[in-house]
This record gives C-alpha cells, sequence and structure tokens, in this order.
C-alpha cells in the first residue's frame, strides 16, 4: 500500500490537488472519502470534476444521495452521510456505480467500509486550520 500525505492551505489549492489527481482516474475507480465535516471532501470532488471535464455545478450530495455527472469519464458523487445502514447503502444501487464505467467517489465511505470495494483509493481529510488541510492518499498495490 501506497501512502502520499499532501498538505493544502486554501479550498484552491484543494481542488488543483484534485484536479490534477483526476488525470490518473480509469474508468471504475472508486475514492473513498472521509474526514470531519468542512475538512475538503466536497472541495475535493469539485476540483476532481473540474479534471473530469464536468461542466455543472458539484454540492455535496447530502440529501440527493448520488450526483452524476458527464465528464471525460463519467463521475458518480456518492454520499453516506445521511445513509442509516450498509444495506441503506446497497439498496441505492452501489455496485451499479462501483462496478460502472465512470469515476465513483463516495464522502463518509468510512460509515459503511463493508460496501467499499478493497482496492478503493483512501482519501482522508484532516482540519489543521481554518484554511489549511492535510489530505491523505492511500492506495493497494
Amino acid at each position: 500500500m501506497s501512502k502520499i500525505e499532501h498538505l493544502t492551505s486554501s479550498p484552491k489549492e484543494t481542488q488543483s490537488l484534485a484536479k490534477d489527481f483526476a488525470s490518473d482516474l480509469c474508468p471504475s475507480d472508486v475514492l473513498a472519502l472521509s474526514g470531519d465535516l468542512g475538512s475538503g471532501k466536497t472541495t475535493f470532488v469539485q476540483g476532481l470534476a473540474e479534471g473530469l471535464g464536468v461542466t455543472a455545478n458539484v454540492v455535496s450530495p447530502t440529501f440527493k444521495l448520488v450526483n452524476e455527472f458527464d465528464g471525460s469519464l463519467p463521475l458518480y458523487h456518492l454520499d453516506f452521510y445521511r445513509i442509516e445502514s450498509a444495506s441503506a447503502a446497497v439498496a441505492i444501487g452501489i455496485e451499479h456505480y462501483v462496478f460502472g464505467d465512470g469515476v465513483t467517489v463516495i464522502e463518509w465511505a468510512d460509515r459503511y467500509p463493508e460496501v467499499i470495494p478493497d482496492d478503493a483509493i483512501q482519501i482522508h481529510f484532516e482540519v489543521m486550520s481554518e484554511t489549511e488541510r492535510r489530505i491523505i492518499v492511500e492506495r493497494t498495490e
């Protein structure tokens, strides 16, 4: 497993990191995001979407649960924050997304790790200060 740590000092820097990160993604890649409220998960997804050529406005799918975007690869943005159980995550059709033809990003993925593929890219966000974030990316090799 490889582990890389990034420090960003602004939301714009977090988005830029994610935009660059998008260039290495392939169909069926799954990104499992974890971190406290306000730690930068949705900000990261906004940059990722830009890197994938998504032109739509990207917001957290907390109440909708899933947002789908067209880009150079389809982007599936899921949010487990309001999901009540692992079986509820399965009921929203997670298999359709994680085994699909696009990139799947799951916010609050640590709530139900049992439904996250073993080869998912784990990305953890930590608040260091009002604007600074530590972003730790772990990949299986």
